[in-house]
């Protein structure tokens, strides 16, 4: 029997006309992938990548030779001029904070140019939560610079908060839980020459979560003094179980190594274990998987929109991050989309996703993440704070094809039934 056989006559007339419009998309985005692949093999090439690269280390991890030569990796691929690539790191928010501590001291200032971080950032900078081990509990100064009603950049707002000469300028590349789009290579671009104009001597850092790979330029490439980000969203291709980077200005990677170790080992001591293959494998595959997961992006927000939702990205806009946002306009149509998408995963397909509190945020949050990783962004999962308007944030897919039976059948099950 088809997959296709009980689908609801709507859904499939909209699967057919999302198909037939976004061939040109895909074939693009397949374009982009091969560029893309292009980088990352010369870099494996050039630094030499042998079998024994992939064995790992244990106790104090000296003379790791795959994990030197992968922060030689992630830096020429990415256009710095070193990178710190570990499995210690927790998380993306754990990456960014740790660049924050490394950064940043007691009298200093953050600047957010784009706007309010999302909320699990809040929490590091001190201006949510108990403010136990925050940037503030340290002296360190926050602002921000509201985005206009499109979500742009404010420039006139910019340049005030500019000339009080910040320590360090945040660029938050991706919309994270808010309703703006996220930011292009481009749109950066942009940010951090009007940054160099007016505060030439301020340290630019970009969180780059979810955005590696779906371009054909990082941030790096553009100006940025450092960007960080996860190892369980786009640069492990759904094989690394845990960690993060971060890839800069020599300098300021080593100030971010002493933060997340102490000062005087640093970069040198960290056992890899037995991450290193994944770890090293997963970023040869991330432009080919980085490349599924936007194609399924494109294709489910050609398909929403046939069925009647709001969707953003749009179909055609160009694409910076792996994130689809649907907007239900209420909690109960939410909870269910969220429950289908569940259905149809390959990890827990039988549970049903309740919203309760998560760490490091303000409203309770459902979260649908049928995946081989614990909470890996680069898998198919949809996510979302309960408040209006009710968006739900979709998000990965390692194959393309896994990505549109399950937004389909999600679809299917989810719009067409009482």
């Amino acid at each position: 029997m088809s997959w296709q056989t009980n689908l609801d006559p709507t859904v499939k007339a909209a699967m057919t006309a999302a198909e037939t419009k976004i061939q040109p998309k895909l074939q693009a985005i397949g374009d982009q992938v091969l560029t893309n692949q292009a980088r990352v093999l010369q870099a494996f090439r050039e630094h030499q990548v042998a079998e024994s690269s992939l064995s790992g280390t244990t106790g104090y991890g000296y003379n790791d030779e795959g994990r030197d030569q992968l922060d030689a990796i992630y830096a020429q691929v990415f256009g710095g001029e070193a990178a710190m690539v570990r499995p210690q790191f927790v998380s993306g928010t754990h990456a960014i904070g740790t660049a924050f501590f490394g950064l940043l001291r007691p009298g200093d200032t953050l600047l957010y140019l784009t706007g309010m971080p999302y909320d699990t950032l809040q929490e590091v900078i001190g201006i949510a939560g108990n403010g136990v081990g925050s940037l503030k509990e340290f002296g360190i100064q926050f602002e921000k610079v509201d985005l206009t009603t499109a979500g742009k950049v404010d420039w006139a707002a910019a340049k005030n908060a500019l000339q009080q000469h910040p320590n360090v300028v945040a660029l938050q590349r991706s919309r994270g839980y808010a309703s703006r789009e996220s930011f292009t290579v481009a749109e950066l671009a942009e940010m951090i020459q009007f940054i160099r104009k007016y505060a030439p001597d301020t340290k630019i850092f970009v969180d780059n979560c979810y955005g590696e790979f779906s371009e054909t330029q990082e941030p790096l490439m553009v100006g940025a003094n450092l960007m960080a980000g996860s190892l369980i969203k786009n640069p492990g291709a759904g094989l690394v179980q845990t960690g993060g980077y971060v890839a800069g200005d020599a300098d300021l990677v080593e100030r971010v190594g002493y933060a997340l170790t102490v000062p005087g080992i640093g970069q040198e001591e960290a056992a890899t274990q037995q991450n290193m293959r994944a770890m090293i494998q997963g970023f040869f595959l991330a432009p080919h998987v980085v490349g599924e997961a936007i194609k399924g992006a494109i294709y489910a927000a050609a398909l929403l929109e046939e069925l009647g939702l709001t969707v953003s990205p749009k179909w055609q806009a160009p694409r910076t991050d792996l994130i689809q946002t649907i907007d239900f306009g209420n909690a109960k149509a939410m909870e269910k989309f969220a429950g289908a998408i569940q259905q149809f995963s390959p990890i827990d397909s039988f549970v049903t996703p309740i919203a309760e509190p998560m760490a490091g945020y303000e409203d309770p949050v459902i979260m649908a993440a049928g995946t081989f990783v614990q909470g890996a962004s680069i898998e198919l999962s949809a996510d979302g704070p309960m408040r209006p308007p009710y968006t739900l944030y979709l998000q990965g897919g390692l194959t393309f094809e896994h990505v549109k039976l399950a937004v389909t059948l999600a679809a299917n099950a989810a719009l067409t039934t009482a």
